[in-house]
């Protein structure tokens, strides 16, 4: 999108305002999914289906139902579901007083934790032993976000940016790879605009909700203005970064020229850089045409 890099942060700055603030970021939440087993299945045992003999877990036994929202345990408040996991765990085996909302009616449960071993919420791949287990899996929301967290990730989006365009050569290596010898497309890779197309091609074929699609679309225009404003700030010429340098160079040189009370210099000539603008033109047409052909041949999907 044209105006410079102070445009696309603006753009990108309203895209992230309009996606956090008016639509929500997708949270889990403590609501019980409608896909929550009602038998407890051994972490050992590599299934997803109930069979005949499984004990139930103490969620159906306690009558919790799909849409169930869980707001107290034990007394105290469950804000998220990282508080309701946490608190459960911690609990270990026996009775609690669980505190849900149903049909926008609040009710009181007894239900009886039961011990299980269960994948670390640190480290999946460590198993905590004995904890306690309620038999629930949470429900995806989207949840609106304040002005104040907006700043905050675009803070850390641009940080990401700048790290990826640091690593952008590395990357085009991975690309060129991906094209020419059939190697995997590395998701956090570079695309172009022929893959922006396909992806968006794809998340309209998907079954998400509308309120989804919107989101990731929105989230795509935020963060493609933000790339293209980082790009532009690199200190190259034909870039606006380039242009932005040049001007900030001689702003040096005529300062200390002040300072040291010398005759004011000559305006730098940025006329002396054209080999290297030319240089940098050609390098970025490559990279832009091997995108292109890497997106058609082997391109890169959301479902990677």
């Amino acid at each position: 999108m044209a105006g410079g890099p102070a445009m696309n942060f603006v753009l990108a700055f309203v895209f992230f305002s309009i996606l956090l603030v008016g639509i929500g970021l997708p949270t889990w939440a403590p609501i019980v999914s409608p896909d929550t087993n009602t038998c407890v299945i051994p972490i050992s045992e590599q299934r997803a289906d109930c069979r005949p003999g499984d004990q139930l877990t103490p969620a159906a036994q306690a009558g919790l139902k799909p849409g169930d929202r869980m707001v107290t345990f034990d007394g105290r408040k469950i804000g998220s579901w990282e508080d309701a996991t946490r608190l459960i765990r911690s609990h270990g085996p026996g009775p609690v007083q669980l505190g849900i909302v149903r049909d926008d009616k609040p009710m009181t449960l007894t239900v009886t934790l039961i011990a299980q071993d269960r994948p670390n919420l640190q480290d999946p791949e460590k198993i905590d032993k004995n904890v306690g287990f309620l038999g629930v899996l949470p429900t995806e929301v989207m949840q609106q976000q304040s002005m104040g967290q907006v700043i905050g990730y675009m803070g850390e989006l641009t940080a990401r940016v700048a790290g990826s365009l640091v690593n952008l050569p590395e990357k085009m290596v991975g690309v060129w790879h991906a094209a020419f010898s059939g190697e995997e497309r590395d998701p956090e890779g570079p695309v172009g605009v022929v893959g922006a197309g396909r992806m968006g091609g794809e998340i309209l074929a998907s079954d998400l909700s509308n309120e989804k699609k919107i989101a990731i679309f929105v989230n795509l225009l935020a963060g493609f203005n933000l790339a293209i404003g980082m790009f532009n700030l690199i200190p190259l010429l034909p870039l606006d970064g380039g242009h932005i340098a040049g001007g900030l160079w001689e702003g040096i040189k005529r300062a200390y020229a002040k300072i040291m009370r010398r005759p004011e210099p000559a305006h730098v000539d940025i006329a002396k850089v054209l080999p290297l603008t030319y240089a940098i033109a050609i390098v970025m047409m490559i990279m832009a045409g091997l995108l292109v052909y890497a997106d058609l041949v082997n391109p890169l999907t959301l479902t990677n």
